[in-house]
C-alpha cells in the first residue's frame, strides 16, 4: 500500500503534525486514485477497480484564522459587520456604498458618481487587506435600477484589469440609505 502516493506525485510539502496538535482535526482514509481517472468495470455481478488503492492522512485546521479588515479611508460599517474579513488567503469585502468616508454622506445622487465612490472605497478596503483590484476574483453588484447597468459597466471597466473578475449583477428592491448601487467582492491574497 502506498502512503499518500498522490501527494508525492503532486509534490505536496510534508506537514508538521506536532505544530497542529491543538488546532487540527486529523482524518485518515483509504481511496483509489489514478491521474487519468479511475475506472470501474463490471464483470457479471461484481465490480473491479483498475487502480491500486492508497491510504492518505489529511489534516484540516478546525480553528480557521479569521481577521477583520478595517480602514478609516472607507466608510465605516453601517451595522454589526466588518468592512472585510481575511480568511484562508481570501478577502471577503462587505457591500460598499458610495459614501464619502469623512462625512458618511453620498457623494451625489448620480449613479455614476456613486459607482466611482464605491470603487474608490472598495480599493481602500482592498489595500488595507493587502489586496488590490487585480486580485479580485468575484464581484456582486446590486442596483436600485437595472437601467443603470450600462453606465455602471463603463466606470467598472476602468478599475478591473483583464481578465475581469467573475460577476453577478442584480436589481434589488432597496439598498441601505437609498443608495443607487452597492458592490461586494472576493479577492485572493
Amino acid at each position: 500500500m502506498t502512503w499518500c502516493a498522490a501527494a508525492r506525485s503532486l509534490h505536496m510539502p510534508a506537514i508538521d503534525v506536532g505544530a497542529l496538535r491543538n488546532r487540527a482535526t486529523l482524518a485518515v482514509g483509504i481511496g483509489v486514485v489514478s491521474m487519468a481517472g479511475f475506472s470501474l468495470w463490471r464483470s457479471s455481478s461484481s465490480f473491479s477497480l483498475r487502480s491500486k488503492p492508497f491510504a492518505c492522512l489529511g489534516i484540516s485546521t478546525s480553528a480557521s484564522v479569521k481577521e477583520a479588515v478595517m480602514t478609516d479611508k472607507a466608510p465605516a460599517a453601517l451595522g454589526p459587520y466588518s468592512q472585510a474579513i481575511k480568511a484562508n488567503n481570501l478577502v471577503f469585502v462587505s457591500g460598499v456604498l458610495g459614501l464619502i468616508p469623512e462625512t458618511g454622506k453620498f457623494i451625489s445622487e448620480s449613479v455614476e458618481d456613486q459607482t466611482e465612490q464605491v470603487l474608490k472605497n472598495m480599493g481602500e478596503i482592498l489595500k488595507a487587506s493587502g489586496a488590490n483590484y487585480s486580485s479580485v476574483v468575484k464581484t456582486t453588484i446590486m442596483l436600485a435600477d437595472l437601467n443603470d447597468f450600462k453606465k455602471v459597466n463603463e466606470i467598472y471597466a476602468k478599475y478591473f484589469p483583464s481578465p475581469a473578475p467573475a460577476r453577478s449583477t442584480y436589481q434589488v428592491a432597496a439598498l441601505p440609505l437609498n443608495a443607487r448601487i452597492e458592490i461586494e467582492c472576493i479577492a485572493a491574497l
